[in-house]
């Protein structure tokens, strides 16, 4: 007997393969498809008209046949048709982009929130606040999903302890949906490092940079956050923790964590830590930390002596964690993003003097270093990527434009 659970699978299975074929490929024709994907050309006639009715490609001309047939008929994506809303939390502000299904963005926004530490509630507001705007904005548009990126663990789809904002186990997308009560998209959670790792290791890749199987990813931002992938796709652990580079301790007896630990990474290269040891003022809790960017930014790049100091010892110290997860996890590549790699010149002196004894000792065990390119938009990025891969993994969550009903695809 059929049944209706497996069909219904197959059938979402096989409407994800020729949307990811016309989305890398097209224009192309139905008989491209049916040869890349290996469906019959009837499966694929189905499919393809489901995929015209949700508005999700478009017919897009013809082209000869290359002999006596007729024309072939081009399909290619219709971008426009369903949004992502990927939402980027740091300390001060939340920043929204509203991005098409080819992942470019084509609405922008950014608040400072001023939720009191410890209160959720309020970052959840000022969340939603900015989450209703680009629903405006995407003028009718399906609305396919809000990714909200934020840094600390997620936990089936909570944010565990999270640290910098003094939040408990917290159901931030159950709070952000509270205050959008029409809003009929999921509401998805994620680690803002390990999305902002995902993104870097592809952009990385499309500029012609391999990649071992197994990379650690560090960004310096609200703290010192970081992700672990392992054969290009995220490695959550246990406890949807691994990768927290930050809390790794380097130094027994150093600076007490807020984590409850010592000598943690984050107390040496954290943007308070680095500050301080360049001689400026101490950052004071709540303060919008651009500004401290900026200055101790100009002091490097005037060759300041604390300050170049300040960067040498904090290299010293992320070599010191990376030769700890280069040995617990076998990593071959560290990326560098976020204000790290804005400062990389600076850092990567002290780390290579940390990995240079592994690299004498052990010259068959590569570790390199390298430097994100996306800068401080690669964790928006990524949550756009995940948005993306949700409908592209099953396109019968956009329903047919019109009200008009999706037919029945094989």
């Amino acid at each position: 007997m059929n049944n209706p659970a497996v069909s219904a699978d197959v059938r979402r299975s096989n409407l994800s393969l020729v949307l990811r074929h016309i989305e890398a490929c097209g224009p192309c024709a139905r008989t491209e498809i049916a040869a890349a994907t290996g469906l019959v050309h009837a499966s694929v006639t189905a499919l393809v008209a489901d995929l015209l009715a949700r508005g999700l490609v478009e017919e897009a001309g013809a082209a000869a046949s290359g002999g006596r047939g007729r024309p072939r008929r081009l399909l290619r994506l219709l971008p426009g048709r369903v949004w992502t809303v990927a939402v980027h939390v740091s300390r001060e502000h939340v920043h929204l982009w509203g991005a098409d299904l080819a992942g470019i963005a084509v609405h922008t926004d950014r608040v400072r929130h001023e939720a009191p530490f410890g209160d959720p509630g309020a970052m959840a507001a000022s969340i939603a606040e900015v989450v209703a705007r680009a629903v405006v904005r995407a003028d009718g548009a399906h609305l396919g999903r809000v990714v909200i990126a934020v840094p600390g663990p997620v936990i089936e789809g909570r944010v565990g302890a999270a640290i910098g904002f003094g939040w408990e186990v917290t159901d931030l997308a159950a709070l952000v949906a509270g205050h959008l009560p029409g809003l009929r998209a999921p509401v998805e959670v994620v680690n803002d490092a390990s999305v902002a790792a995902l993104a870097e290791y592809h952009a990385l890749a499309a500029a012609g940079s391999g990649h071992p199987d197994t990379v650690v990813y560090v960004k310096g931002d609200t703290g010192v956050g970081g992700g672990l992938l392992i054969g290009g796709r995220i490695h959550h652990g246990s406890h949807g923790m691994a990768g927290e580079i930050g809390h790794v301790p380097v130094s027994l007896d150093g600076p007490r964590c807020k984590c409850g630990s010592r000598g943690c990474l984050v107390t040496h290269l954290g943007l308070h830590a680095l500050t301080a040891a360049a001689g400026m003022d101490p950052l004071i809790p709540g303060q919008d930390t651009a500004a401290a960017r900026v200055e101790l930014d100009r002091r490097l790049r005037a060759g300041d002596l604390r300050a170049v100091a300040a960067l040498d010892g904090a290299g010293h110290a992320l070599g010191a964690a990376l030769l700890a997860v280069a040995s617990a996890a076998d990593v071959g590549e560290a990326i560098l993003g976020g204000y790290l790699a804005d400062w990389a010149p600076w850092l990567i002196p002290g780390i290579d003097a940390r990995l240079t004894g592994r690299r004498t000792e052990i010259p068959g065990v590569g570790f390199t270093v390298s430097v994100g390119v996306l800068g401080a938009d690669a964790t928006l990025h990524g949550a756009v990527q995940a948005g993306r891969e949700r409908i592209l993994d099953d396109p019968t969550t956009v329903p047919a434009c019109g009200g008009r009903e999706a037919p029945t695809a094989g």
